[in-house]
């Protein structure tokens, strides 16, 4: 028998009409008027013909009218298909195919690749919303429902969409705020993009927890960090990138509304942690994928100094272990296996790709940690990002953080690259903050790493390839190297 639960933006509209649910730039919405908003768009939605279950495609970028477009496909039934606007015309075609879309629904902005995607898929139809009909307003949500699909980035073979459910996205809440809590204080600073989990789950959270978000169309690390110092923001979700630009243009601490960054994106360099650690800005650093509807392993608050570089331990409703040879123990090295009601239910049409992630009930992510005597996480790196250099592992993230530490290193990244003596050896990508010779940056490594894991290569570069969620593309680098077009 399905769960079900009242409409969370209706829901939300009845309880605390008048609580504010959204700012952007220097325009405020109650959580009454969004639901008013999206109330019409369902009804624009419904006069075209969409209903329940049908898959849309939505192609649009941080604004107010994609916070009401989302919310009106919840309100109609339909499942969202998350389209990230950095793809090519042809990759999102791929993408709309394999969904099975009725439909995309995109914004101005992206008027030229929509009609780009329309000449290679004519069936499928391309819908800017206007007019108001009676709309269809759903009184409750099926926790097993799929709400949102979001396709993976694809590091090996063709991106996979991964199912989002209602209760994915409840439980997702339900656990982060079951660690860090609810201040009625709280407005959750929403610079990542809506297409992707981190940021759709802070809308997700908004709705649920009746708190607001402050919406950014971009990242802007100058306007971001005034809002911090005038205690307009008390969350805010962030990568290793994006962390350390906030640092690089601010000095001291935030205004004392602030609670935290939460961390997430992969493995923190410990300068950054330090860094936030001796300036009093309290990071939580969190675990988790697209898979797991966002977190599913966080620091709680009390650890943040004390477990400094720990992903913590996971969110209440869930489970993780350590898949290692020979058994599990303390700092032994291995898969990260994960388990919880925010699990995805699966990926889309994709039979052997769930029997391989999903065996006895865990969801193999791919990724390689560890925990520690008392059962915090850490996350050592992608599976797929290892390096394996004359049998010894080597993990980028541990190498990137050393060349992090130096003063003229202001971003690295580094990737195995192929070598005949030992089959793969480290090669380091630079940004310099300033000049640097690469003997210096060799004697640098050689100091604080096993001569194994010392970069065979330094290349300077003025950016480091990243997605949309600034997350480091390694696998870039490395057909940057093979290209020779650094």
């Amino acid at each position: 028998m399905a769960t079900g639960m009242p409409n969370w933006l209706k829901q939300r509209a009845f309880l605390t009409p008048e609580r504010t649910a959204l700012i952007f730039e220097n325009r405020t919405w109650t959580f009454a008027k969004v639901y008013e908003e999206a109330a019409k768009r369902t009804a624009a939605l419904y006069k075209r013909g969409f209903s329940k279950g049908d898959r849309i495609g939505l192609l649009i970028r941080n604004t107010p009218e994609a916070v009401v477009l989302i919310h009106a496909m919840q309100q109609l039934g339909a499942s969202a298909i998350l389209l990230n606007s950095r793809l090519t015309a042809g990759e999102l075609v791929w993408q709309l195919k394999d969904a099975e879309a009725a439909a995309m629904i995109y914004d101005p902005a992206h008027e030229g690749i929509a009609k780009d995607i329309q000449a290679e898929l004519p069936c499928i139809e391309s819908v800017q919303l206007s007019g108001e009909e009676m709309p269809v307003i759903r009184e409750e949500f099926s926790l097993e429902d799929t709400c949102s699909i979001m396709y993976t980035s694809g590091t090996t073979g063709k991106p996979k969409g991964v199912r989002q459910t209602y209760g994915n996205h409840w439980w997702s809440a339900a656990g982060s705020a079951f660690n860090l809590g609810v201040s009625e204080r709280d407005c959750w600073i929403c610079s990542v993009p809506l297409f992707h989990i981190s940021g759709y789950s802070i809308l997700m959270r908004s709705v649920i927890y009746g708190v607001p978000i402050r919406l950014h169309e971009r990242f802007n690390e100058d306007e971001i960090n005034a809002v911090l110092k005038q205690g307009e923001g008390t969350i805010m979700s962030v990568v290793a990138a994006t962390l350390s630009r906030l640092l690089r243009s601010s000095e001291g601490s935030y205004h004392e509304n602030f609670r935290g960054m939460l961390l997430g994106g992969g493995p923190a360099p410990k300068p950054i942690l330090e860094e936030c650690a001796e300036r009093g800005i309290p990071v939580f650093q969190t675990y988790g994928m697209t898979e797991t509807s966002s977190q599913i392993a966080t620091l709680s608050p009390e650890y943040s100094l004390t477990k400094l570089g720990s992903a913590g331990k996971p969110l209440f409703p869930c489970q993780l272990r350590i898949a290692a040879e020979g058994g599990e123990a303390p700092y032994k090295e291995g898969e990260i296996l994960v388990k919880g009601p925010n699990v995805t239910v699966g990926y889309l049409n994709r039979e052997e790709a769930n029997k391989e992630a999903f065996v006895g009930g865990w969801f193999h992510t791919g990724d390689i940690g560890y925990v520690d005597e008392e059962g915090f996480l850490f996350v050592l790196d992608r599976r797929s990002d290892l390096i394996i250099s004359g049998g010894e592992n080597i993990y980028p993230a541990e190498v990137e953080s050393v060349l992090l530490d130096h003063p003229a290193v202001i971003e690295a990244g580094v990737t195995g690259v192929t070598n005949e003596k030992w089959g793969q050896v480290p090669a380091a990508f630079i940004v310099e903050k300033e000049p640097v010779e690469e003997e210096e940056l060799r004697r640098f490594c050689q100091s604080r790493l096993a001569k194994y894991k010392c970069p065979a290569y330094f290349i300077k570069v003025e950016g480091l390839p990243r997605n949309a969620s600034n997350k480091l593309l390694r696998r870039e680098l490395r057909n940057q190297f093979e290209r020779d077009t650094f």
